[in-house]
């Protein structure tokens, strides 16, 4: 779904008050936790976390899910070990209803992701 919204504050007070509000907070927590040099903004509806020349995320609720974009997450998490048992694609993380993120080990992919970009290294699609 792509959503109307100019700003990232929009966007949460667009979003029904259900579970994927609820996931869409808790990986914007993490994103800011490893990545506070990013800037969060809107594009293309969606959140996106970048600086000046771009960035490493996107996040947005969906009917089903809630999509964590990730440029080509193989290139983060070769292995699969970080992202086991998560529905992941070529560049997308989805969580589903009874996912339980903290269950999971997407914030250590993250603080991954953006030691990576920090350095340069290119993970994108």
């Amino acid at each position: 779904m792509q959503y109307d919204v100019k700003t990232p504050a929009e966007y949460m007070r667009v979003l029904e008050p259900d579970w994927r509000k609820d996931k869409v907070q808790e990986l914007r927590k993490l994103i800011k936790k490893h990545g506070p040099e990013l800037k969060e903004g809107i594009k293309y509806g969606c959140l996106v976390y970048r600086d000046g020349d771009g960035g490493p995320f996107g996040l947005n609720a969906q009917k089903n899910s809630v999509n964590f974009y990730v440029g080509t997450a193989k290139k983060v998490d070769p292995d699969g070990a970080l992202l086991a048992g998560l529905d992941v694609g070529k560049g997308c993380i989805r969580f589903k209803k009874t996912k339980v993120i903290s269950e999971t080990r997407v914030e250590e992919f993250i603080k991954k992701a953006m030691a990576m970009w920090r350095r340069g290294d290119d993970f994108g699609c």
